[in-house]
């Protein structure tokens, strides 16, 4: 979208025709899920639940009546699921058709009940069988598959799937069967899934039509993405719709992603009769991407502004009202362009088509007759982490030593659902003599990103940053009225190899603050793309004369 300029962050908001056609849709959709309601009811309804049964063992016992009496074990209602091993929380005959999913457990944190921490939503792998086949019809890590990615949790709000902010992970989606249905979740990473509690809702029924078709939803990812090639979402021979979307991004160059156009074939032909005019469009805002939830697209998450390296940005897009129906099979796919820095643009140039190697990670959700013959092997637990994008860490806590800091009291501070690492807290005595420093060693000359990754709070100043006595951009106002984590960005340059020290300085405090304190969890050198390297157009750039940043 917008072939002229970049896109700005923008304040999301729906035009008014576009905000009335959004809400007429939900209440027709919300009518027509009241009128079934009406119908003669069909089927029984069932439920496979954690809840603790007691065999005669005394243990647990799949078979056996829950336990409810007046003992604690009556509360015993979840399970952990050691690395390695698998739960099956569903194993049904049909026909059926399952009509809802909860999950909840314990995030990853250290806890008191998990002092040595969790499995992450994206280690644990759910699975999802129809009739006895052999090959999943669902796979993909149990976040993404509810919308959280990235191993993140956070608040999703759409028809079909809602992630509560205490950690609930709900789907709407039917998923009819004939013969039997198995629901699996595997524990793929190094630590236990801790306290699973599940509910699977599903009405029992006499019988099902012949064409009904099976849901399916499958996981991608491209780390980074493949030059000269569309991402691939989905490929599958068959028939039946395409109804979701989820695409998680974390940019590995400046600007904007998204200028890509989604292109789907239909039933093997040779162009794609459904073409798009850019990524944010197919995920229906415009000019660029923007935090927000509706029951048929939103973006859940959005860490940073796009325009940084290491941004990750996830968006969801169903087709409810709008399933795309396909008769022999379908082809979704991406295009990866964008704009990019004009280090990175062989001519020097800012355009604004540009093949961009960002990271990209999908579910597709749709629904078919028969089997999927998607095919492509489920990455392992580790690889479905970013890989890390970071040449050089500096820890802050390591320099609460008095020689690295003004007067004042510096302490490691845990900060454990923000930070895996304490951050350093700098509470200076005075502002004058307010500054820290923290030595960064290079170690080859190349294309780097000095940042700064700092939490921002209500009593925490501005800082100015310097390196080498160099000054960098403008103060960093650390001020926020919750605590949070930020990156600053600093500098793009070619360093020769050698120690440098960066040096923030306290120059006041914004006017909301109740001080001017000091939160760092460390200092950040950031590779850029192999490609700038390539270029080189900026390698004999003397950073101390002209220091650069590529906002985009």
């Amino acid at each position: 979208m917008n072939p002229r300029k970049s896109p700005r962050p923008s304040r999301f908001a729906l035009p008014l025709a576009g905000l009335l056609a959004l809400i007429f849709q939900t209440s027709l959709f919300a009518q027509s899920l009241l009128q079934e309601l009406t119908k003669p009811p069909e089927g029984r309804s069932m439920r496979a639940t954690s809840t603790f049964r007691k065999g005669t063992d005394g243990k647990y016992d799949p078979k056996a009546d829950p336990l409810k009496d007046n003992t604690e074990w009556s509360n015993e209602d979840c399970f952990w699921i050691p690395p390695g091993e698998t739960k099956v929380v569903l194993d049904a005959a049909g026909p059926g058709a399952i009509t809802h999913i909860w999950f909840t457990f314990f995030p990853p944190e250290k806890h008191d009940w998990a002092p040595e921490g969790s499995a992450t939503n994206q280690d644990m792998l759910l699975r999802m069988y129809w009739d006895g086949r052999a090959k999943p019809a669902v796979e993909a890590p149990m976040g993404d598959f509810f919308c959280n990615a990235f191993g993140k949790r956070y608040e999703v709000a759409s028809l079909p799937v809602a992630v509560g902010d205490t950690g609930s992970y709900n789907c709407y989606w039917n998923m009819p069967f004939r013969k039997s249905a198995r629901i699996e979740v595997v524990n793929q990473g190094e630590k236990p899934i801790s306290l699973l509690y599940y509910n699977v809702d599903w009405i029992k029924k006499d019988s099902l039509p012949d064409d009904t078709p099976y849901f399916h939803a499958r996981y991608r990812q491209e780390y980074p993405l493949e030059h000269g090639k569309d991402y691939v979402m989905l490929d599958t021979k068959g028939k039946g719709r395409y109804v979701g979307t989820l695409l998680s991004v974390r940019t590995r160059s400046p600007n904007w992603f998204g200028e890509g156009d989604e292109k789907i074939f239909i039933d093997g032909e040779a162009k794609p009769s459904i073409y798009g005019t850019g990524t944010e469009d197919y995920f229906l805002q415009a000019w660029g991407l923007k935090k927000t939830l509706t029951p048929f697209f939103g973006t859940a998450y959005y860490d940073q502004p796009y325009r940084l390296i290491g941004s990750k940005i996830s968006s969801y897009r169903w087709h409810l009202a709008d399933p795309i129906a396909f008769e022999k099979g379908i082809k979704v796919s991406f295009e990866h362009y964008g704009w990019t820095s004009i280090d990175e643009n062989p001519d020097h140039k800012q355009i604004n088509w540009n093949e961009r190697e960002d990271d990209f990670s999908s579910v597709a959700y749709w629904y078919q007759t028969g089997e999927s013959t998607f095919d492509l092997p489920m990455p392992a637990a580790k690889e479905r982490h970013l890989p890390n994008i970071e040449r050089t860490i500096v820890h802050a806590k390591d320099f609460a030593a008095a020689k690295h800091h003004g007067q004042g009291l510096a302490m490691a501070q845990e900060l454990p659902k923000i930070y895996e690492q304490p951050q350093l807290r700098f509470e200076p005595k005075t502002t004058a003599d307010a500054w820290l420093e923290i030595p960064v060693e290079v170690k080859r000359k190349e294309p780097l990103r000095l940042i700064v990754a700092a939490t921002c709070g209500p009593d925490l100043g501005k800082y100015q940053a310097a390196l080498d006595g160099v000054k960098l951009g403008e103060p960093l106002d650390l001020y926020a009225a919750e605590v949070c984590t930020k990156e600053f960005p600093l500098m793009d340059f070619w360093p020769e190899p050698g120690t440098y020290t960066l040096r923030l300085s306290c120059v006041g405090k914004n006017r909301l603050s109740d001080g001017e304190n000091l939160a760092l969890e460390s200092i950040r050198l950031r590779e850029r793309r192999p490609r700038v390297e390539k270029y080189g157009h900026d390698k004999d750039k003397d950073w101390r004369k002209g220091p650069l940043f590529y906002k985009g």
